[in-house]
């Protein structure tokens, strides 16, 4: 106001035109450079806020597409605990694509941006983000035995940067075959399809062959290393004489699960898989964890370590709920018949 005043003055005693227009070029010139001012503090104060905003790293050996779904209940429970994306947490992802030889520069890459947390899902990320960093915290979305595979001292005490959720995925390798069993009591011979890389799937084989021997069953193992591999696999599968499929956990055949279960079909297999999305793309019968509870307790200890607490002393978390599917219009299009006591425990 006071600038104003000044500027009516000037006009009503004539001064000449030239003073005045030095007058207002100093005066507006004046307020450029406080606006300036105003907004390069703001602008500060903005960017000291976003890099106060702890980051979150989301590592997988799967596409944006295909974790969508359970990325969606992993946001969900973060917002129930008071979260929210770009507002007072950032969340950057790496998608491996299926390509497991990707994830060790994805997680580099992330410990490089300087992450608060990693958030990995499954055996292969966990793996690689253990192997880029020992400081950064890293919570397992999912994993398999976590003390086998060494990403943990034990389940109580992790005694590491590492803690989260355990599937249990070898132990269920067990309990898959048998329910295959159950299904189609007839089987003798069964192909058991893995990604051979890594610990895990070894592990996993071990325990599916200790449930072979226990069922009267012969297991055969095939591996499927590429993409190229999958159809050859199930041609090995008939020509051994193969009275059913099942697919041990992994990323790789996680990823491409819709070409394995259009194989089994295509080829009139009884086949078992690791979770139910398997079942969604049209697979037959499926046992595993329930996907949406280890999203949702991934999101408590996002919560619990941003707030002070250490992965070390964070137990490890095995799941309470299991889910056991069944896809009876893939199973009419196989001509298998489910038992009424199976179809009872689906």
């Amino acid at each position: 106001m006071k600038i104003i005043t000044r500027w009516l003055v000037i006009r009503s005693l004539k001064w000449p035109a030239s003073l005045v227009t030095d007058r207002v070029y100093v005066i507006h010139r004046a307020l450029g450079i406080t606006c300036t001012l105003i907004a390069t503090l703001s602008a500060g104060v903005e960017a000291q806020q976003a890099h106060n905003i702890p980051r979150l790293g989301y590592l997988t050996a799967g596409s944006s597409q295909a974790d969508e779904p359970r990325l969606a209940i992993f946001r969900e429970a973060l917002r129930d605990l008071g979260y929210s994306e770009k507002k007072n947490i950032f969340v950057e992802y790496r998608f491996a694509d299926g390509k497991l030889e990707r994830l060790p520069e994805l997680a580099t890459e992330l410990v490089r941006r300087e992450m608060k947390i990693i958030v990995a899902a499954g055996n292969e990320a966990v793996q690689a983000a253990k192997d880029a960093t020992q400081n950064i915290p890293i919570v397992m979305a999912f994993s398999g035995d976590p003390v086998e595979a060494g990403f943990v001292a034990s389940l109580a005490r992790p005694g590491g940067n590492i803690t989260g959720l355990s599937r249990l995925n070898i132990d269920l390798s067990a309990k898959r075959l048998e329910l295959l069993k159950d299904a189609a009591p007839s089987l003798t011979r069964v192909a058991a399809l893995f990604h051979p890389e890594g610990r895990f799937p070894v592990l996993a084989l071990k325990e599916a062959r200790a449930a072979a021997q226990r069922l009267s069953v012969q297991l055969m193992a095939v591996e499927v290393r590429v993409l190229e591999d999958i159809e050859p696999a199930f041609g090995v599968a008939v020509k051994e004489r193969a009275g059913a499929v099942m697919t041990l956990p992994g990323g790789f055949i996680g990823f491409h699960r819709k070409r394995f279960v259009d194989l089994a079909t295509r080829n009139r297999f009884p086949a078992v898989y690791p979770n139910s999305r398997f079942v969604l793309e049209g697979g037959l019968m499926s046992y595993g964890s329930d996907v949406r509870e280890e999203f949702r307790r991934a999101a408590f200890y996002v919560d619990r370590i941003l707030k002070g607490a250490k992965p070390a002393d964070l137990p490890v978390e095995q799941p309470t709920k299991f889910v056991f599917a069944i896809n009876l219009k893939t199973a009419k299009q196989i001509g298998l018949t489910i038992a009424p006591n199976v179809l009872a425990r689906a």
